[in-house]
């Protein structure tokens, strides 16, 4: 049984994690395959926004502690794991130049819950929860846990949440602007992919370049967040996208955006 699942409908690419016996905990060979898949993702023109999702009763638990605690992977332990399965990942999602949506189907503990974090717009059924579940067996937050979480939700509130790992339901998550918004189990599929469905439907190379511009405000003075507007407005002006959603806007028509 493949690890990952992997769908392209129309514009959008569906990553589904599917290792629900182990409630899509990652193994090396998991971290890769989502690795490689997000490679395509960048690289295929076709996909212009990426919806990542779980199969079963979780999104994703994390790492498979089976894993570690198999002698045959000594050799590639916890020093070998984070810079070879977790940063990798968190990094192509942060800087892939595409919409990318997380679908959190049920529990996203650790690094789990750390991926979808970094995710650009990241949606829930109503009855899942995060937990920053690193602290019960002596570790610290990675896949970017210890950037993310305090940048959505405030110091305090995100050191807090690492040190106890206390579970936050998808209630408390989307007040606390830890996600953009959670559904009900029954309409949570439907709804949540077709906000993927939408992104991949508007000026993608516009919206790659907003997800630049955000990122890129974390460590910019105002300023330097002023002059880089200007490069990617010019650089948005002269897009197919932009003359065409002139031309729409005057025909008073809906514009047909080609991310290009």
């Amino acid at each position: 049984m493949a690890s990952i699942l992997f769908e392209q409908i129309e514009g959008v690419a569906k990553i589904t994690f599917n290792r629900p016996e182990s409630f899509n905990s990652f193994d090396r060979e998991m971290a890769f395959r989502c690795q490689d898949l997000l490679d395509q993702c960048k690289e295929d023109e076709s996909i212009r926004a990426v919806y990542i999702t779980g199969n079963g009763k979780a999104f994703c638990a994390g790492q498979d502690i089976k894993f570690l605690l198999d002698p045959a992977n000594a050799d590639i332990g916890l020093d070998r794991i984070v810079p070879e399965h977790y940063n990798p990942i968190v990094m192509k999602i942060y800087n892939l130049p595409k919409p990318v949506i997380c679908g959190v189907n049920g529990v996203a503990a650790g690094a789990g819950a750390n991926i979808a974090l970094v995710c650009d717009v990241t949606l829930a059924t109503e009855s899942a929860s995060f937990i920053q579940a690193f602290s019960k067996i002596g570790l610290i937050p990675d896949s970017g846990g210890t950037y993310a979480l305090p940048r959505l939700v405030g110091f305090q509130k995100a050191i807090a949440l690492a040190m106890l790992g206390d579970k936050v339901s998808a209630q408390e998550a989307e007040r606390l602007g830890m996600i953009y918004k959670y559904f009900s189990d029954e309409s949570f599929e439907a709804s949540a992919f077709a906000i993927a469905k939408k992104l991949s439907q508007m000026p993608t190379k516009a919206l790659a370049y907003t997800k630049e511009l955000f990122n890129r405000s974390l460590t910019n003075s105002f300023e330097e967040q002023l002059q880089l507007e200007g490069v990617y407005q010019a650089l948005a002006g002269q897009s197919e996208d932009y003359k065409e959603g002139i031309n729409a806007f005057v025909e008073k028509r809906k514009p047909v955006f080609k991310g290009k």
